[in-house]
């Protein structure tokens, strides 16, 4: 996107100055109107952002390999939290290449954009023993994909709403996704392999796992090499995220981890939230945001890595009070260098996220900057 299309954008949406940032105005040009990366991702290979079209095999074994030295060009992430179709969102998909076109303007400036994609995706199954189930056709994906999200995660809560026979409607819609869909696979191999890409010569990696469960669905929705399920952060299972940050650091220039954690209803991370964050930036991870508490939590600097520890709610049917509050946190990024970072404030209105004019969109950062010092982090 060139300087002058996105003040245009930021003009319309009342955020130029979060987007007068030089590095994050280095992105495509993006919108609901976006084609579809040509073909579908498979379990090796995904298409890249459609910034250089490239493509990325995924690591099946640690990497004995010389640190890289990337180009030295930025690359701008844009992480969106919890998304679902539920309630008044699901007339959306009746039209899914303009479901959520309100959407774009966004994530239009990034080079990668992520959310989390909180729903089962299937139409069939059997729901499980929990207080809640969510579940959604394969057009969700066709829905973000033409909104301009680059990358989904379904390691959460929700991800096997509807049992082993979801899990597997969910596994054959990923094929046909036409952006990769991260946490989930048919084993363990394939729910923790993270998608890899290169942006402008920088190479970089995305895993996603979650740390959220119901207890009595840990062992059944847990990706082991004999059975389907998600890629988890608890117990032993942290183990084998952690193994395969370390494996893929030393042939990436950014490594960006996106979990399922907290508690819901909470602004301030628990400490396991910020133990596992130590944990995942010790093990190489550059970038490590998260959702879960349905509650924008505070987000910045963890020594040289940048942590968001709860983007809220995305695109979602609970749109009151602080379930309401939302946002997309950008990030500019060359290699391992965290050069900028951004809370682009916005409120869920109709079941999708709309960016505030002032002076709202003031108060709204003023709250964000007060829910950081209760995170321990820095500016």
């Amino acid at each position: 996107m060139d300087r002058r299309l996105a003040t245009v954008l930021a003009g319309a949406l009342g955020i130029g100055a979060v987007l007068a940032v030089a590095p994050l105005v280095a992105g495509r040009d993006r919108g609901a109107s976006t084609p579809p990366p040509s073909g579908p991702p498979t379990a090796n290979s995904t298409p890249g952002p459609s910034g250089d079209g490239s493509t990325s095999t995924a690591p099946a074994a640690p990497t004995t390999t010389a640190p890289r030295t990337g180009s030295g060009q930025p690359v701008t992430f844009a992480f969106g939290g919890d998304v679902h179709f539920e309630g008044n969102l699901r007339w959306r998909l009746s039209d899914p290449g303009r479901a959520l076109a309100g959407v774009a303007p966004l994530l239009a400036s990034a080079d990668v954009a992520m959310v989390n994609l909180e729903t089962a995706i299937t139409e069939r199954g059997t729901p499980q023993t929990k207080a809640y189930n969510f579940r959604a056709p394969a057009t969700a994906f066709t829905a973000l994909r033409s909104a301009g999200v680059d990358v989904t995660t379904m390691a959460n809560n929700h991800g096997i709403d509807y049992g082993p026979v979801g899990l597997a409607d969910s596994l054959a819609a990923r094929a046909g996704a036409g952006i990769p869909v991260l946490g989930i696979g048919a084993d363990a191999t394939d729910a923790y392999r993270p998608w890899r890409t290169t942006v402008r010569g920088e190479r970089i990696a995305v895993f996603a796992a979650t740390d959220v469960l119901d207890d009595w669905l840990i062992a059944a929705w847990t990706a082991t090499d004999a059975q389907g399920g998600l890629a988890s952060a608890k117990g032993t299972s942290l183990a084998r995220l952690l193994d395969g940050i370390r494996a893929v650091r030393r042939s990436n220039d950014t490594v960006v981890v996106y979990l399922h954690w907290g508690a819901e209803g909470q602004v301030c991370p628990t400490p396991r939230q910020r133990e596992l964050a130590d944990a995942i930036v010790a093990a190489g991870a550059d970038i490590v945001v998260g959702s879960h508490a349905h509650r924008v939590e505070g987000a910045g600097r963890l020594g040289t890595a940048l942590i968001g520890y709860g983007l809220g709610n995305f695109v979602f049917y609970n749109e009151s009070g602080e379930s309401g509050r939302t946002g997309v946190l950008r990030v500019t990024a060359t290699g391992r260098r965290i050069d900028a970072w951004e809370w682009v404030p916005a409120r869920i209105s109709g079941g999708i996220p709309r960016a505030l004019g002032e002076p709202a969109r003031t108060q709204d950062l003023a709250v964000f900057g007060q829910r950081r010092a209760c995170a321990g982090l820095a500016p």
